[in-house]
């Protein structure tokens, strides 16, 4: 008998389990769970314009969240993607207000500085071999005092070439804002990168081992230099969505991004070990992070509860993550 046929006498619970193991099972399992809950609770939650807001909320952290995803699938990760959204979108802010340059070159530049503190980190982790934990940690440092530096105060009067991402069109009676579609956009188009080409195998294999990953010609060095310069730029998207959804350059904004965004790649299934994870697991994670901060406002329940229960998610997450590898 084919190894196939024999695949269906397994016991049912070993079934189930090898099925709730694919990464983005358990998230959507755990995002259908979370709306029905909400929906019970309150008449206000399945709404449209209701979770339009969800998105709306989550927008710049799902974008951190795919270079998020790209680092730790190669058991990396990124502490500073939150500060330099922040500087980034008050450099795109300050340019265009206060120093009459023009917005579209503001935000190109605020892009370029994001790109390229990511490819710091790529460049010191990758060449010398440091650890990415350490390495974006002093950036983390190093941009949160380059942003009070450049700017200590809330730049407004933004102009609309910087902020027009967040004007809506109205869809079924909905409002949707445009910077939601982009990052869904941006989804689809990372998910076709990691599935159907060899740069996304690549990645995979680099996380699952990084030196048959080597020995089997791909390029680590500049693969992981990649990777992070990728999730720098992404850094630079995400500021570009803040700016849409709050008209003002704020050097306060994103110190604790960094942290939603990884618990929105652990929630959606990623292996904070890498090499295992799916990106449309990440956006479930993120829109699990803004459904339960959505739902628990919604009937009432104190924020430090919705940090709280964030928190044993994230454990929850990692937890099976782990038995399921032993598995």
């Amino acid at each position: 008998m084919s190894q196939t046929a024999a695949l269906p006498q397994l016991p049912l619970h070993r079934r189930i389990l090898g099925f709730l193991a694919l990464p983005a099972v358990s998230p959507l399992i755990v995002l259908i769970g979370a709306c029905i809950y909400f929906g019970l609770n309150s008449d206000r939650f399945f709404t449209g314009p209701n979770f339009s807001l969800i998105v709306q909320q989550v927008s710049f952290v799902g974008a951190l969240a795919i270079g998020q995803t790209l680092i730790i699938l190669t058991s990396g990760i990124d502490l500073s993607n939150g500060v330099l959204m922040a500087y980034s979108s008050v450099i795109m802010a300050k340019l265009a207000v206060n120093n009459g340059v023009n917005p579209y070159v503001a935000i190109l530049l605020g892009l370029l500085v994001a790109t390229l503190f990511g490819l710091f980190n790529g460049t010191l982790i990758a060449a010398l071999k440091l650890p990415p934990f350490i390495v974006t940690l002093g950036t983390y440092g190093i941009v949160f005092a380059l942003t009070r530096i450049y700017s200590t105060a809330t730049i407004n009067g933004l102009p609309r070439a910087q902020t027009w991402l967040g004007e809506t069109f109205t869809l079924a009676g909905t409002k949707i804002t445009y910077y939601s579609v982009a990052l869904l956009l941006l989804y689809l188009i990372v998910w076709y990168i990691l599935q159907g080409t060899p740069v996304g195998r690549h990645i995979y294999a680099l996380g699952n081992e990084p030196e048959a990953a080597r020995l089997t010609g791909i390029p680590v060095n500049r693969l992981l230099i990649g990777v992070y310069t990728v999730a720098g730029f992404f850094c630079g998207v995400a500021a570009l969505f803040l700016l849409g959804r709050s008209p003002s350059g704020n050097p306060q904004v994103g110190l604790d991004s960094n942290l939603e965004s990884i618990t929105a790649v652990v929630l959606g299934g990623t292996s904070l070990f890498g090499g295992r994870g799916h990106i449309m697991g990440t956006l479930l994670g993120v829109l699990i992070v803004g459904t339960f901060r959505n739902g628990l406002q919604l009937i009432g329940v104190q924020s430090i509860y919705q940090v709280l229960i964030t928190g044993i998610l994230v454990i929850l997450a990692v937890t099976v993550d782990r038995l399921s590898r032993r598995g």
